[in-house]
């Protein structure tokens, strides 16, 4: 017989159901996809669909979490960053979390395409699919996960940038390439400072071939240089100015700078300058796409 569990009060419950949404990531999505909102349409979106596309976007984007920390429960539970968790402590049954999870990714889908488009909500859809379909199961079984796992994180650039245009142009894929390759520097040195516990659960975000990290130090670096490179299309497209271009080829160079330091000898304390800085990167350079977009 299941034994009973303890009554829990509506701020614990409350609680439970915030952090299962991952807050943090859930937010940053919603800023990149409003952030890109603003630049398509040049700073002349109206408040309505700027607000229908952040409640949308924040919306299926906390289903999609949910639902992956349901996916990875059990894992969870394994690892000393995450067996605090809703889940993994048993503050909440699988079944709430997967009911909660399903039901706000569906929301925020049927919200965006019923205010902002099909598009944008079928690329959420998309976006939720590929991360917990394809992302979640690979991280246990190749690499490559890492890369599949920067599509959903850069989709957000695309599905702000088709709610205020109505289609994916050469700008959206320029912000989603941004969005996409800032990722890469920040998931990896990520992974390497948490390569103990992924071990434990058999994640494969860093080579298992490249003990010493110089598999990984070299992809840093790769990626820092593509970075730098896409980063300053925006004002070569006309779509920011001078401000930006000079944010940017900072902020890449500084990338690459510490990518670089890493890659000669991969430790610690330099994977943890590369991750803290990129935490610095992306909404600074949001804040540059902000007040540096040429108006119509």
């Amino acid at each position: 017989m299941e034994e009973a569990r303890p009554r829990r009060s509506f701020a614990d419950l409350a609680g439970s159901y915030y952090e299962l949404t991952k807050p943090g990531i859930a937010g940053f999505v919603t800023i990149l996809a409003g952030v890109s909102y603003y630049v398509a349409s040049r700073g002349e979106g109206g408040f309505s669909p700027i607000l229908n596309t952040l409640l949308g976007t924040a919306v299926a984007t906390a289903g999609a979490l949910a639902l992956n920390q349901y996916a990875e429960r059990d894992l969870d539970a394994l690892m000393n960053r995450t067996r605090t968790r809703p889940l993994p402590s048993g503050r909440m049954h699988p079944r709430e979390a997967l009911g909660f999870g399903a039901l706000l990714l569906a929301l925020g889908v049927a919200y965006l395409a019923e205010t902002v488009g099909w598009l944008p909500a079928a690329l959420t859809a998309l976006s939720a699919a590929l991360y917990l379909l394809v992302y979640t199961p690979m991280k246990s079984r190749s690499y490559m996960a890492t890369l599949v796992g920067a599509f959903p994180g850069a989709f957000p650039a695309l599905i702000g940038w088709t709610a205020a245009t109505g289609r994916i142009d050469i700008g959206g894929l320029v912000l989603f390439g941004i969005a996409f390759l800032w990722q890469l520097p920040h998931v990896l040195a990520l992974a390497w400072l948490l390569k103990e516990d992924y071990a434990r659960v058999g994640f494969f975000l860093t080579p298992p071939t490249d003990p010493s990290g110089v598999r990984i130090g070299r992809h840093m670096v790769y990626h820092s240089v593509s970075l730098i490179f896409v980063s300053i299309l925006p004002t070569v497209l006309g779509i920011t100015g001078r401000t930006y271009l000079i944010g940017a080829l900072a902020l890449g160079l500084a990338t690459l700078g510490l990518a670089g330091a890493a890659a000669m000898e991969m430790n610690r304390s330099r994977a943890r300058r590369v991750f803290l800085f990129s935490l610095l990167y992306q909404p600074i350079l949001m804040g540059f796409l902000l007040i540096d977009t040429v108006r119509m």
